[in-house]
């Protein structure tokens, strides 16, 4: 099995950021279920897999005073440094596996478009929902925003095998612990002109019914 480090990697070394199939120049539907949590500008909110997404530039342009970009690939965070210039200099860059991502502070919003479907290995799955639960505020404060390849979606993609995704099967996997406040389906036109159908879905992480002894 290929090295996700190693494969990210050679894509970020030959691909040019407005070629990869996964390229939106304004991610509309992310910047929209963001805006729908409620969340105020400095809430902190971590863009997982985020790279070489311009996610960051218009969450600066917008207000947003917090935020995080991780990612595997040293490369990718580079060419959005790059591009934002001196306002990359208001973000927290973090090279690191989201797998086994701890970090030292909790966040009010959980961003991940098209990073998670590449994990399709059931163990990596809960490495990485382990890293979510660690990393996300307590309940009634914590968002999830995940967008993968729907049911209809492709079954690979950068030569890689991915995990398509239904809203429900992502609520399966997340628990109970976590309300599905938001879902579509879009269709997402790459730079070469193929569609592929996307899932987004928004969960809001809620409190856990209290044992029985502690109910009057």
């Amino acid at each position: 099995m290929t090295d996700p480090l190693t494969h990210w990697q050679g894509v970020y070394a030959h691909r040019a950021q407005d070629t990869v199939s996964w390229y939106e120049l304004v991610p509309a539907r992310s910047l929209e279920m963001i805006q729908a949590t409620g969340v105020g500008k400095s809430a902190p909110i971590l863009d997982v897999g985020g790279g070489a997404s311009t996610l960051v530039d218009h969450l600066l342009a917008d207000g947003f005073t917090d935020i995080t970009v991780l990612d595997i690939t040293v490369a990718a965070l580079e060419t959005a440094k790059q591009r934002l210039g001196a306002r990359a200099a208001a973000v927290t860059w973090l090279a690191e596996d989201i797998r086994f991502f701890r970090p030292g502070r909790q966040f009010a919003v959980w961003h991940d478009r098209v990073a998670f479907h590449f994990l399709t290995d059931p163990a990596d799955q809960q490495r990485y929902l382990t890293s979510l639960r660690g990393a996300l505020q307590g309940p009634g404060g914590g968002h999830v925003i995940l967008a993968t390849f729907g049911p209809d979606g492709p079954t690979s993609c950068s030569g890689l095998p991915v995990q398509r995704y239904s809203a429900e099967d992502l609520g399966g996997l997340l628990g109970p612990e976590f309300v599905l406040r938001d879902t579509h389906l879009d269709m997402h036109t790459t730079p070469a002109g193929s569609t592929q159908q996307l899932m987004y879905g928004r969960w809001q992480r809620v409190p856990s019914e209290p044992p029985l002894s502690q109910v009057e």
